[in-house]
Formats: C-alpha cells, structure tokens, sequence
C-alpha cells in the first residue's frame, strides 16, 4: 500500500484538487484508492457526495485518528491512500507526514506563495520525509516562472516536481460538476497533466504505473 500526504500550510494552493485527483487516477489504472479528508471544511467529502458514492472513496478522519484510519484502510484492501490536510493546521500536517511514504506540496508559483512553503520544507526534513513541491494554478506556459520557482524552492531543502498543475477551465468545469478532469475532457491537456504526475509520483514510491483507461466524456465512473 502507498499513502501519499498532500500538505501545505497557505490556503488556495491546490490540495485537494490534487489529492482527488491523484486518487481518481490511481483508481483509473485498477488500484484500489482512497481520499483521507482531515479539512475541517470538507471540501473532498463535499466533492464526494456530489457524485454519489462513485469512486475514489473519500472518509473524513481527525488528525489524532489518521494513523488508525490508515492501518484498517490497508486491513480493507487499499492500495493507493491521499491524505488531503488543512492550510494553518501543524498538528494535520504533521500526522500526515509521519504515516506517508511520499509527501507532495503544492505551490502557486507566485513570491507570496514561495515564500510561504518554508515551514512546510521545514517540517518534511525534520522528519526525514521524502518531499516535492508540486506548482500548480499557474500559467499553462510560462517556462521560465517555473525554472525560477523550482530554483528558489531547492534552496529550500526541497526539490520541484518536473511535472506541474496549471491552471486550467477543465479542473473548475469538472469540480462544479463533481467529476475528474479525465471524466469531464479525457483527452484534454488537463487530464494529461494528471496522468503525468500520477505516474510520476508512482515512480517515486517505487511501485508499477499500469495504463490508466480514460474515463468516457460526460459520465462519471462507477
């Protein structure tokens, strides 16, 4: 089994979307996926219920029971777990690196942002955590904002993720409607990105990256 740990402590950065996502992807390729929701707002629990039990399967867990949660999780048969945390929540963040085997951070590549993510890279390293920042919500072509970005956060300890999540209409279209990027527009470049950074983050954790079937446009997956 995997966990993957989506933190960051600025809010607007792009967790949830991202850990939905790279559990919906998980699930795509045949692996049994599961969102831990540990946001007091619910935000993926929400996304959850507005597409009525179709998977990946979201549960809510308090930062003290998220150790617990993981271990039945694995007892029940999940291969792939995303923890989506809180922004401005030490206590979240921490229990979800202890218990990861990959943490993932997501940043808007912009000075406020950058900045921000110091204390995030601080936690990963006392911890000894693998770690990535993943840049997300900015532009679909601005090389040079990322290669500057990425430079700036290896100064912090932590390394870029090559692959990022811009922004993009689909990731809004879809999440309005409770579905995925691969379900809303299975060949755009949205639902590209994401299959990218799921094999990608697979790679990492060392386990096989089997083709992910596109979902069909306009249903969600059952």
């Amino acid at each position: 089994m995997t966990t993957i740990a989506i933190i960051s402590q600025k809010g607007g950065a792009g967790k949830t979307t991202l850990a939905l996502h790279l559990a919906a992807a998980a699930h795509d390729s045949g692996r049994v996926a599961l969102v831990i929701d540990t946001d007091p707002q619910a935000t993926a629990s929400q996304w959850a219920a507005w597409r009525q039990e179709a998977p990946p399967e979201v549960i809510d867990s308090p930062p003290p029971r998220l150790a617990a949660k993981v271990a039945q999780a694995k007892e029940q048969g999940a291969e792939f777990i995303v923890i989506d945390t809180p922004p401005h929540a030490d206590s979240a963040a921490r229990a979800a690196v202890e218990i990861a085997d990959l943490v993932l951070i997501p940043c808007r590549p912009s000075a406020f942002d950058l900045s921000a993510i110091q204390t995030t890279a601080k936690l990963v390293q006392l911890l000894r955590k693998p770690a990535f920042v993943v840049f997300t919500a900015g532009s679909p072509n601005a090389p040079r904002v990322y290669q500057e970005a990425g430079e700036l956060v290896e100064s912090f300890g932590t390394p870029a993720c090559p692959i990022q999540i811009p922004d993009r209409a689909a990731f809004r279209h879809a999440s309005a409607e409770g579905r995925t990027v691969m379900e809303f527009e299975p060949t755009g470049k949205a639902a590209d990105d994401v299959r990218q950074i799921f094999e990608w983050t697979c790679r990492q954790v060392g386990i096989s990256t089997p083709t992910i079937k596109p979902a069909r446009k306009g249903k969600v997956a059952a």
